[in-house]
């Protein structure tokens, strides 16, 4: 079992945009993640943040040519694309929304600290995981990310992604739910 009382278990964008078949944006990896994600939250109770990704407002710079490319996603952050997926829903978890893939900054040090332990789950590990686990890596936290609790856009850039955060030890480790959970 998972020992360190101060650890946080960061739940990374569990959102309907993400995991429905339907989106373009949808994992097909996402469903087999809900199960080790749950257990994972059991572990660590009071001390699960689930972020979600809303698109920015206003876009600008790049943001702006992003939306215009994928349209479907310039929606109101209250648009229930933007909702954590019923199955994760009930956590007992804190809920941090932000206009970035990488959800490290300073609302997230707000809770846990600035040099936190962070053990990572979520979608797409290609985009959003990546993206917190190397800022936050690069900015003194630990990471344990949890590979069988990512989900990828595709298994091969969650393999990819994996690999990259790999090359991170100490600061990132990868680790399966098992491992976590002993």
């Amino acid at each position: 079992m998972w020992s360190a009382s101060d650890d946080w278990l960061l739940i990374i964008d569990p959102q309907r945009i993400f995991a429905a078949p339907e989106s373009p944006w949808g994992s097909p990896m996402f469903p087999a993640i809900v199960d080790p994600v749950r257990r994972l939250a059991e572990g660590f109770r009071g001390r699960v943040i689930i972020t979600r990704w809303v698109a920015p407002r206003p876009a600008v710079g790049s943001w702006s040519a992003y939306l215009k490319a994928w349209p479907f996603a310039d929606v109101p952050h209250d648009d229930r694309l933007f909702d954590v997926v019923e199955e994760l829903a009930d956590l007992d978890a804190r809920t941090l929304s932000a206009p970035t893939f990488g959800k490290w900054g300073s609302d997230l040090m707000a809770i846990t600290g600035p040099t936190p332990r962070l053990v990572v789950t979520g979608v797409a590990t290609d985009c959003c995981v990546v993206s917190t686990a190397l800022a936050a890596a690069d900015a003194g936290a630990t990471l344990t990310v949890v590979s069988d609790a990512c989900a990828g856009s595709t298994p091969e850039n969650h393999q990819k992604a994996l690999d990259v955060m790999s090359l991170y030890p100490p600061q990132i480790t990868i680790a399966t739910t098992a491992d976590v959970l002993g």
